[in-house]
């Protein structure tokens, strides 16, 4: 039996300036559903402004970014949370006071699906870690 296939979170040639500071050069990633992916490098080395740039926050100068096979690079956050994309800053946020699972409701409340789903779900989330 085969296995569902995984959906891919794909950017292309990204590029973006500031001023005339270019801080991210042509980087392209390619992420798996359910995979750790880590971007290693330097302070100032643009990893940081390229997973901005994937998640919706900011955008690109150049490049594209896919869900599968739909360019998604302009769409806004809360749209690419309803495809599943989700971001929860490591820094002290508004959110500070919510536990884990609250957390992950959150993200999941901009999706689409039912109530119960987005709990199963999150149940499944935290049984990866």
């Amino acid at each position: 039996m085969d296995s569902p296939s995984k959906l891919t979170l794909r950017s292309e040639n990204l590029y973006k300036l500031y001023k005339s500071r270019t801080v991210v050069n042509n980087v392209s990633v390619n992420v798996k559903q359910g995979e750790i992916v880590g971007l290693l490098g330097p302070n100032g080395a643009g990893k940081t402004t390229t997973f901005y740039i994937t998640v919706g926050l900011i955008k690109p100068n150049q490049g594209k970014v896919f869900l599968e096979d739909e360019e998604i690079t302009q769409l806004p956050m809360y749209r690419r949370a309803q495809k599943g994309i989700g971001y929860l800053a490591q820094e002290p946020s508004v959110f500070r006071t919510l536990s884990v699972e609250e957390n992950i409701l959150s993200v999941l409340e901009m999706t689409n699906l039912p109530k119960k789903a987005q709990l199963e779900k999150m149940e499944s989330l935290l049984e990866e870690f």
